[in-house]
């Protein structure tokens, strides 16, 4: 991983690495991560790895543990042409134990090796500029800036009933174990420096790269688009409660939407959230790899506050300029808010040469 430190961010997102000041040291409702459970402080580097290990192994307990990441996932190529500046194949990667999925491999020309990215999203075409839905196109924009580029599609087709291939993990957590094994498979590729893999998605795709990045810390950075990055009931589409998020629970079933009397919570989100945990704790595992928030409507400003405990982990462990996070009034991503995603990338991994 190119480290941040060794220049100046570039001005596009040079002001994303601080707070606005009405929430600087603001930590809102979230509670510490520099504190073991018995109480303990964490001061040290080492009692931090303590200490991240301690969260990992609480929320593996609640959301569920990942079968064996795969160290050579196939990949099988079913189409190539020519495209701009790079080849565009379509590909089939594994993502689970004998589970195929289709998607694109986007690969400049020129020797390498190049910084990679992974893409998630609902289905791959969005993600390489040839779907219906606009300005999701990560995979083609840094494609024509020289990251080899993944995209893939929710697995079996459905986001709301992904295939899990039987994985005994709450569906959300089967997601981040696909973005593993998508890193594998870009890893092993000869063009690709694999220290310089990241990950990006919106909005569904966000919670994915996410859930990906911080679970498996061989992704050099992330950035996710607007997912909602803490557990928010006011807001309908901060839905982590549902039940091909964190919300399964066998036995029982819930009406899609907002939670109600009638559609309580349900599963994993139920513990964690009745039990005072957040998402905080999950950003935390990132540390000390640099992620951006690309925030919209369901990511605002306030969203600081959650990211200033995460912080102060970045900073026990003496690092900066690592967290980053952008605004907009919308959801939908804008030209200048991909734009800020595309130079964090080149400034965290590195422009090709």
């Amino acid at each position: 991983m190119r480290a941040v430190t060794s220049g100046e961010a570039p001005p596009v997102i040079a002001a994303l690495f601080a707070p606005p000041a009405q929430f600087t040291n603001s930590f809102g409702k979230y509670k510490p991560l520099l504190k073991f459970d018995d109480g303990r402080e964490v001061r040290t580097a080492a009692d931090w790895a303590v200490r991240r290990k301690e969260l990992l192994g609480y929320w593996e307990k609640e959301i569920g543990l990942w079968p064996p990441v795969l160290e050579n996932p196939r990949l099988e190529i079913l189409g190539s042409t020519n495209r701009e500046t790079f080849r565009q194949q379509r590909v089939r990667v594994e993502t689970a134990s004998g589970q195929m999925t289709e998607g694109y491999l986007l690969t400049p020309s020129g020797r390498g090796p190049f910084p990679a990215v992974v893409v998630p999203y609902y289905e791959p075409e969005s993600s390489i500029g040839v779907g219906q839905v606009k300005l999701r196109d990560f995979a083609l924009q840094l494609s024509r800036r020289g990251f080899v580029s993944l995209s893939i599609g929710s697995p079996g087709g459905d986001a709301r009933k992904p295939d899990v291939d039987g994985a005994l993990c709450q569906p959300l957590h089967f997601l981040g174990y696909v973005a593993a094994n998508c890193y594998n498979a870009l890893a092993k590729l000869p063009k690709v420096d694999p220290k310089r893999i990241g990950i990006v998605g919106h909005s569904y795709g966000g919670k994915w790269a996410m859930f990906g990045a911080c679970f498996y810390e061989k992704f050099a950075c992330g950035v996710w688009s607007d997912p909602g990055i803490v557990f928010d009931e006011a807001r309908p589409n901060v839905n982590y409660w549902e039940p091909w998020y964190l919300g399964l629970e066998q036995g029982k079933t819930r009406t899609p939407g907002v939670l109600t009397e009638s559609s309580p919570r349900t599963g994993a989100y139920r513990r964690l959230y009745e039990s005072g945990h957040d998402l905080h704790e999950v950003l935390a595992l990132m540390a000390p790899r640099p992620f951006l928030v690309s925030g919209g409507a369901e990511d605002q400003a306030e969203r600081w506050t959650a990211l200033n405990r995460v912080n102060e982990v970045y900073q026990l462990l003496g690092v900066t300029n690592r967290i980053a996070m952008s605004f907009r009034p919308a959801h939908d991503p804008t030209p200048e808010s991909n734009e800020q995603i595309y130079q964090f990338f080149e400034y965290i991994l590195g422009a090709p040469q």
